[in-house]
């Protein structure tokens, strides 16, 4: 599978059972350059389980995902302007973010 490919959408029963971690999510407090505001959000690392593969490059971390793929997909709330950018492949369960500074 290219790592270029959507991931699929989810079924009712796969968004039923990610979204039952949701309590456990962790977001960080906001740091920034001159350029941007970042921040990081933690997934419990058992909930990696239950995310299809085609979710994840083929290193194991997540795909860069679109807002609608981690927002409505994986339950991610965030105020608009936020951009997944990267994934740190020691801890695939978390996920770097950033928004220009205004």
């Amino acid at each position: 599978m290219s790592s270029h490919q959507r991931p699929r959408e989810l079924s009712p029963q796969e968004k039923e059972r990610i979204y039952s971690f949701r309590d456990k999510y962790y977001y960080s407090p906001r740091y920034s350059d001159d350029q941007y505001e970042y921040r990081h959000v933690s997934l419990p690392k058992e909930m990696l389980k239950y995310i299809p593969s085609d979710f994840f490059t083929d290193k194991g971390t997540f795909k860069i995902l679109t807002e609608d793929e981690w927002r409505s997909q994986l339950g991610i709330t965030q105020s608009l302007g936020w951009a997944h950018y990267e994934c740190h492949a020691p801890e695939p369960h978390i996920l770097l973010f950033r928004r220009p500074k205004n």
